[in-house]
């Protein structure tokens, strides 16, 4: 993992909303084809900062690198696939509809689309549910359906805020076996969470709190240095200390 190249380097980034400030000056170095965790309490600025990542959003000051871009930045915004919090999807049309209008989107060429759809489709378990209006899926259904969105265009880099809100323990299982397989394809995954033990399966762990970065390293890592038996404890500790 160390002598993998940063895929994503966030320098000095702060961000106000007005008086508010949401983060500050944050820098962090994301590795190529890692699963890095952002964990937080909600309101920590988790998404704020993936926001900027995935080119939505531009910090007050500081930059962002994406693939050795600055963002944002159109060309580079195509090799990113993102998962925002609340589902972007089209309640009126058939979960495939969803999937051909953001092929679309993509610039997929339709010979290329039904194969794609069929993929991720199968990944998230959904292939059953292709014809089915999206206002009948459950919440877990929507996740994984804007999941499959994402992974559509074969991005590079996957920026997933809180992918599995809202989602059975069984299926967060295979959605996160979901994840390893994209990772042993070589893809890098940034992941938001306030979930513990989701955390444990990230790669290393970025902790957040009130827009501050207050520990980077690997779980193992963040739980020794504070002699803690959880990464909730060493949360605890680390949060504690600022």
């Amino acid at each position: 993992m160390n002598n993998r190249q940063a895929c994503i380097s966030i320098r000095n980034v702060s961000k106000s909303f007005g008086k508010h400030q949401v983060l500050y000056d944050i820098t962090l170095d994301i590795k190529e084809g890692e699963i890095f965790g952002l964990l937080g309490p909600s309101g920590a600025g988790k998404t704020t900062l993936v926001k900027q990542l995935s080119g939505l959003d531009i910090p007050t000051s500081g930059e962002n690198y994406v693939l050795q871009g600055k963002m944002p930045d159109l060309k580079l915004i195509t090799r990113i696939g993102y998962m925002a919090q609340s589902d972007a999807l089209y309640d009126d049309l058939t979960a495939k509809e969803n999937l051909q209008f953001f092929a679309s989107l993509y610039g997929i060429k339709r010979a290329k689309q039904s194969k794609r759809i069929k993929e991720v489709m199968e990944l998230v378990q959904l292939s059953n549910d292709l014809s089915k209006l999206v206002s009948n899926y459950s919440g877990g259904m929507k996740r994984r359906l804007s999941l499959a969105i994402a992974l559509l265009h074969e991005p590079e880099i996957l920026i997933l805020d809180e992918p599995t809100v809202g989602i059975d323990p069984v299926l967060r299982k295979n959605i996160w076996q979901a994840f390893y397989e994209l990772k042993q394809q070589g893809k890098t995954l940034i992941v938001t969470t306030h979930v513990m033990d989701e955390a444990e399966k990230c790669d290393r762990l970025g902790l957040i709190r009130d827009g501050k970065l207050i520990a980077v390293g690997t779980p193992e890592e963040l739980k020794r240095e504070t002699n803690s038996i959880s990464i909730e404890d060493a949360f605890l500790v680390y949060g504690g200390a600022h």
